[in-house]
């Protein structure tokens, strides 16, 4: 299964509505596919699920995210790099196990010009430290309000495209 993890708990946030467009262009493509989104975090992950312990609704994810073989991390971009709720999750994950030797696509976005590229290059570093295999076609998309509709649907085709080929590179990797 790839699991398209939203890389944010901001609350109809551009990430979540990008992750439903990967949703539904992996399963038009027959893969098995879930979203999980950092908004289903419990509100106490930083006390319950860090440094060995685990609370129960934390657990739920922590299988999901264990069972999983191929990942997709939407980033935002926030204060130059990716949120910090991201990393809290990553860093809730149970290490070395949860995602190593295993494939990760990213995708960067942004309000600004540059679509998370420093962002994206820290998440890099993050994942090559946990032992994923990073696909080298990695997605940046500056403006993405102009980019991506309320409804989800992408509004530039060359947006289209790229996704397009970094979906059938995943699904080859």
């Amino acid at each position: 299964m790839i699991l398209i993890i939203s890389g944010t708990n901001r609350l109809n946030s551009n990430s979540l509505r990008l992750a439903k467009y990967y949703e539904k262009e992996l399963r038009n493509a027959g893969q098995d596919c879930e979203i999980l989104s950092l908004t289903e975090l419990p509100a106490t992950v930083v006390t319950t699920d860090l440094y060995g312990k685990r609370s129960d609704e934390f657990a739920v994810l922590q299988e999901k995210v264990s069972s999983s073989q191929k990942y997709i991390f939407i980033a935002p971009e926030y204060n130059g790099s990716f949120p910090g709720v991201l990393k809290l999750f990553i860093d809730a994950c149970t290490y070395p196990t949860t995602f190593a030797n295993k494939k990760v696509a990213l995708v960067g976005i942004s309000a600004g010009r540059y679509g998370n590229i420093r962002g994206i290059d820290h998440l890099t570093g993050v994942c090559h430290y946990m032992k994923m295999h990073v696909l080298p076609i990695k997605i940046h998309i500056p403006s993405i309000q102009q980019e991506i509709s309320l409804e989800g649907e992408l509004l530039q085709a060359s947006t289209q495209k790229f996704i397009d080929e970094q979906i059938k590179e995943l699904i080859r990797y």
